[in-house]
C-alpha cells in the first residue's frame, strides 16, 4: 500500500474517532480490531497502541532503533533525512 493510501486510511479512522465517541473508545481499547475492521492486514505478533493527544499532553513516538540500515537509508542520512522516521503524515503501519 502506498503512503497516500495509508494516509487516507489513517485520516478516515481519525475522522471517525473525532465524530463518534463509541468508535474512539473502541479504537483506544482495541486498536487491532478497529484496524482489521478498516481493512488493514496486521502482522501476527505485533501489538498496536493508540494514544490521544490533548492540548496539555502531546505524544512523541520514538521509533525502534534499526538493526541494519539499507543502502537507501544510508543515502537518506547522507542527504539529511532522518532515518528511520515515519513519513508525514505518520503511518499507522505499512499496509
Amino acid at each position: 500500500m502506498t503512503d497516500e493510501e495509508t494516509a487516507k486510511i489513517a485520516g478516515k479512522i481519525i475522522a471517525k474517532a473525532w465524530a463518534d465517541d463509541t468508535y474512539k473508545a473502541h479504537l483506544l481499547a482495541d486498536p487491532a480490531a478497529v484496524l482489521t475492521a478498516e481493512g488493514v492486514a496486521l502482522p501476527a505478533g505485533v501489538t498496536f497502541k493508540v494514544v490521544e493527544d490533548t492540548a496539555g499532553v502531546q505524544t512523541l513516538v520514538l521509533p525502534a532503533k534499526p538493526t541494519e540500515l539499507s543502502d537507501e537509508d544510508l543515502g537518506g542520512v547522507a542527504g539529511g533525512r532522518p532515518v528511520p522516521g515515519p513519513p508525514v503524515p505518520p503511518k499507522l503501519y505499512t499496509f
